[in-house]
């Protein structure tokens, strides 16, 4: 049986990556998929593709999270996928002596930012049925520091915390709205592209790239669209407050064996 049977979901920043695989996975298991993203042309075309309803989302607008309370406003899954690193566009100090506060402003707007309206969207249209699942994407960086990306491991750390109070708020409210965090670390997506290249030495780069993970490889967007559709179903009813990791054994310790 499908395990999202008819069930409303809204995934974010799902025109690629992680986004795209989570509302293939949740239209495989029947549910009602609204795709959104703030890419329009990128977010109609992966829709189309997949079989569900898209809308424009900007993430840090709060004027386009009311406007999709107004077109959908019930829904039983929210997954607040939609993020930054602040390298979009190209190399800049994210360190924390050298990064802007600009620069930390916007990486902080649309991950943790979005990630605010979107659970007080997501309460909005659960707490009438007084049930449902949310679901933030944070990251390995959110449970440890990143020198070169302070604000990207600032922002997701935010996000593992803020998922408990939004879990706690709820069950304070007696409603069964649950929320959770999935921290997935070097999953193979299109942001990855850049220095993997394609040339000869494209298996090295890779290989660099996840020596210090256990398991030796990069894990796959399927992999966490997986964990996202059990924290969707009923399956993961007594899971709120929580957050679970998708990491190759990375933050497990190491795997390496005493000289």
């Amino acid at each position: 049986m499908q395990r999202l049977n008819n069930k409303i979901c809204v995934v974010t920043g799902a025109a690629r990556g992680i986004g795209r695989a989570i509302a293939a996975r949740f239209v495989q298991e029947g549910a009602i998929v609204v795709l959104t993203d703030v890419d329009a042309e990128a977010g109609a075309a992966a829709a189309a593709a997949l079989g569900c309803r898209f809308e424009r989302l900007d993430v840090a607008v709060e004027a386009d999270w009311i406007r999709l309370a107004t077109r959908i406003p019930t829904a039983d899954v929210v997954v607040n996928n939609a993020g930054v690193t602040g390298f979009e566009s190209g190399m800049v100090s994210h360190d924390p002596e050298h990064a802007t506060l600009e620069d930390w402003r916007a990486v902080h707007r649309i991950n943790l930012d979005g990630t605010f309206l979107g659970c007080r969207y997501a309460i909005g249209a659960m707490k009438a049925a007084g049930a449902g699942s949310i679901i933030n994407m944070s990251s390995r960086s959110g449970m440890v520091g990143i020198p070169g990306a302070a604000a990207y491991a600032s922002s997701k750390a935010a996000i593992r915390n803020h998922s408990k109070t939004v879990a706690l708020y709820c069950a304070q409210q007696g409603w069964k709205i649950r929320c959770n965090s999935i921290h997935p670390a070097a999953i193979l997506t299109p942001m990855w592209e850049p220095m993997l290249g394609d040339g000869p030495d494209r298996e090295a780069r890779m290989a660099a790239l996840v020596a210090d993970t256990p398991l030796r490889r990069f894990g796959l967007p399927e992999e966490v669209a997986a964990i996202a559709a059990m924290l969707a179903s009923d399956e993961a009813a007594y899971i709120t407050g929580t957050e679970l990791q998708v990491d190759g054994g990375l933050l497990a310790g190491s795997a390496a064996a005493p000289g």
